[in-house]
């Protein structure tokens, strides 16, 4: 799972690193400003993947239903995303306060990504269901696959044809393609019986598992939980980006730099929450206490060892590190004056990601989206408004203290669900 994870930030790595290298920073600010608006646009609804691996989890048979269930919603959604989006774009841009030089690339970009938005969001219900089985080779196959194509196209047309920020769009989209179509191609042969299961009941006519409204219901009370937990989580990493570029391109891009970094810890992090989201999953169905506190007990200490491997590395690492990114002094200088706080943050949210598996993984999204709103909307705004005077180090002292209360949050849920005894009893 983590090789799987860190693939997706890998590719954001590599597109920041070719855009960061080019005669202006206009580039990297306006591919961050359109990745941002994206990111906001479409992992809003990531619920489709986080949702989907608890319920195939929790499932006694296979899942499949839970899976077309989850693929339905999600080329729905997708359609209507570009819709609702693609006559909003303009306005959109301008509200994240990107400059006059950067916001055309901005434009450019979003105009082409938005295309595959329904390809994506059917993406994250197919790796959600191949989780929720403990299958972790599929998903590592299909985004390390994806974004080697990406990385592969990024070269081919940003750097060999001169295409800017029009050729990392089209890049992208190409790999969102060739992902859901290997995803399809998985489904078939690691689960042989999904398509004549479908095809089965298609010709007996058999709609009775779609029209009945309860399972329905389940999915959209989980679902929506997770999208208001995930769209405050989108507005807050948005309202960053938007804070870095009110305050110029070069800190729009060392924070656009900093931010993959953190991507790049956040994902490979997450590699054990989703393995802890199938194992507890699995737990809750079995109801078994044992197998539950040993998935959390092992998960989280492999999680902070690892989180404080990745401090020690972004700390002693720094000169080589940026310097990958960059070579533009102007960046490099805004970057060193907030590097410090990213490279305390890994210890900081490794508790907010391990204790995101555990509660997903046993149904329990409410609370995740109660410490979401907290976080965001009593601490990281009005701590934002108070420290405007501090430039750039006033948005990541707020985005720090964010990251700590999402983690503080879980944790006291996670005292009273355990000294209350009522994991394996209480679904939320």
């Amino acid at each position: 799972m983590i090789l799987s994870n860190i693939s997706v930030p890998l590719l954001g790595i590599v597109d920041t690193a070719i855009l960061g290298h080019l005669s202006s920073p206009d580039y990297l600010s306006g591919v961050a400003i359109g990745a941002s608006v994206m990111s906001m646009l479409l992992w809003a609804f990531g619920f489709l993947r986080m949702g989907t691996t608890g319920l195939v989890a929790r499932s006694e048979d296979l899942g499949i239903q839970w899976l077309l269930r989850a693929l339905i919603l999600a080329v729905g959604l997708g359609i209507l995303v570009i819709f609702i989006a693609f006559p909003l774009l303009g306005f959109i841009v301008s509200w994240m306060n990107a400059s006059l030089e950067a916001g055309p690339h901005a434009l450019a970009y979003l105009n082409i990504r938005l295309l595959s938005a329904p390809l994506v969001l059917a993406n994250f219900a197919i790796l959600g269901f191949f989780i929720g089985r403990q299958d972790s080779r599929a998903p590592l196959y299909i985004l390390l696959a994806a974004n080697l194509l990406n990385i592969a196209l990024d070269f081919l047309l940003i750097l060999g044809l001169g295409l800017g920020a029009r050729g990392a769009a089209a890049a992208t989209v190409c790999a969102d393609v060739f992902a859901f179509l290997l995803g399809l191609y998985l489904l078939s042969r690691v689960n042989k019986n999904i398509w004549p299961y479908i095809c089965i009941e298609i010709r007996k006519k058999n709609f009775l598992p779609w029209i009945d409204s309860t399972p329905w219901l389940n999915l959209m009370k989980i679902n929506a939980d997770l999208f208001i937990r995930t769209c405050l989580l989108l507005l807050t990493l948005t309202f960053f980006t938007a804070q870095g570029a009110a305050q110029g391109d070069s800190v729009l891009a060392a924070n656009a730099i900093l931010l993959q970094l953190l991507m790049m810890t956040s994902y490979a992090l997450d590699g054990f929450a989703h393995a802890t989201e199938a194992l507890v999953g699995e737990s809750m169905a079995k109801k078994s206490q044992r197998l539950f506190e040993a998935t959390v007990r092992s998960a989280g200490l492999w999680a902070l060892a690892s989180a404080t491997l990745i401090t020690v590395i972004l700390t002693l690492g720094k000169p080589l590190i940026l310097s990958l990114f960059t070579d533009i002094e102007s960046v490099i200088e805004q970057a060193e004056q907030v590097y410090w706080w990213l490279c305390a943050l890994p210890l900081i949210a490794v508790w907010s990601y391990q204790l995101d598996g555990v509660f997903i993984g046993a149904g329990k999204s409410r609370d995740m989206r109660n410490t979401m709103f907290i976080a965001s909307v009593v601490i990281f705004f009005p701590c934002w408004w108070l420290t405007r005077g501090w430039g750039n180090t006033g948005i990541w002292f707020s985005l720090f203290l964010w990251i700590g209360t999402r983690s503080l949050g879980l944790i006291s849920y996670y005292h009273y669900y355990t000294v209350t005894n009522s994991w394996l009893h209480k679904q939320s």
